[in-house]
């Protein structure tokens, strides 16, 4: 049995993603509803462990749903991954009389989380908030929609130069190692070809295939990378060696970096922010924790958390299919 929750803490963590706001002004809200107490913290664990908390009601998160960023502000905390400064969070818990935290961020702060609970029995729900899609057991996370629509804008815009110059462009994308955003951004801006670490094509047929859509009449392409590493060559060693085998082309590198982050969310995420934070203090009062909140079917669901972490999110086959035949 739960023992009673009085004050929910709210916080966001690691790389900020549009919907944040959204997602922490309706946990404030379900708070004021059900006439529980809210504290926001500030800058992620950071805030927990120097006490950098404020009391929140429902009109300290007015106009803030359709703002991109976070008004808790974010940040990566290395001194809550050891043990001193989780114990120092603890006491700002212990001293404001926090009952429960509400963590909205990406693997990385839904680990954190997961590890100070089992060290503090702190009931704690988690709200997948990270761009790059990337966490178990939810069709999707707290602003994938939105960057999936800054990257599909931007690459509309490349691709009016791209045509203009007869340009090959590559387009470096986020992701952190997956390639949800690539894959879909690859499709729905009519992307000439896609490197994601799931399905890894290699230098060579990447040089076939841009040869075989020039033989088809293709005078410009653009090719969406996923960044990192897990593609074998980083964006600049592809766009080298494709130059120097290709020197019909002129070939041009964009990366699109922290502006996938930034900007209004989307009507759907900031529905999806919504429903995942009423949701989440509704788990808490029924007595659940450890759980990351997540989408299926159109329904709220949840799932453990170290489940979550522990994939990446699969990628889908029938997607890889979809680009494969409408790129020729």
């Amino acid at each position: 049995v739960p023992k009673d929750i009085k004050i929910i803490g709210v916080l966001t963590s690691g790389g900020d993603a549009p919907g944040m706001n959204a997602a922490v002004r309706a946990v404030v809200r379900a708070c004021a509803y059900n006439k529980i107490g809210c504290y926001g913290i500030y800058q992620g664990y950071h805030g927990l462990i120097n006490e950098n908390i404020t009391k929140m009601s429902a009109r300290s998160v007015k106009n803030i749903i359709n703002k991109g960023g976070t008004i808790l502000k974010t940040a990566r905390c290395n001194e809550f991954r050891t043990k001193e400064g989780r114990q120092k969070a603890f006491k700002t818990i212990e001293k404001n009389k926090i009952d429960a935290l509400i963590v909205i961020g990406g693997n990385g702060s839904l680990e954190g989380a997961s590890i100070f609970q089992k060290e503090h029995s702190i009931p704690f729900i988690g709200i997948p908030g990270t761009i790059d899609n990337d966490l178990m057991g939810t069709r999707c996370t707290l602003g994938y929609d939105t960057a999936l629509n800054t990257v599909s804008e931007a690459i509309d815009k490349i691709r009016d130069t791209a045509i203009s110059h007869n340009r090959l462009f590559f387009v470096e994308v986020m992701g952190k190692g997956t390639g949800h955003i690539a894959l879909n951004a690859g499709i729905g801006s009519g992307a000439e070809e896609i490197l994601i670490p799931e399905q890894n094509m290699g230098i060579e047929r990447l040089l076939n295939s841009l040869r075989k859509s020039e033989k088809s009449g293709k005078t410009s392409s653009i090719i969406i990378v996923t960044e990192g590493e897990k593609i074998g060559k980083n964006v600049f060693e592809y766009a080298s060696y494709i130059e120097k085998n290709l020197p019909e082309y002129e070939v041009r590198v964009t990366v699109l970096g922290h502006i996938q982050r930034g900007g209004s969310p989307t009507s759907f995420d900031r529905v999806l922010a919504s429903r995942m934070g009423v949701y989440s203090v509704d788990c808490l009062l029924n007595g659940l924790s450890n759980v990351m909140m997540g989408i299926k079917d159109d329904e709220m669901i949840h799932i453990q958390v170290d489940k979550a972490i522990k994939s990446r999110g699969e990628i889908n086959k029938d997607l890889i299919r979809v680009f494969d035949i409408t790129s020729i």
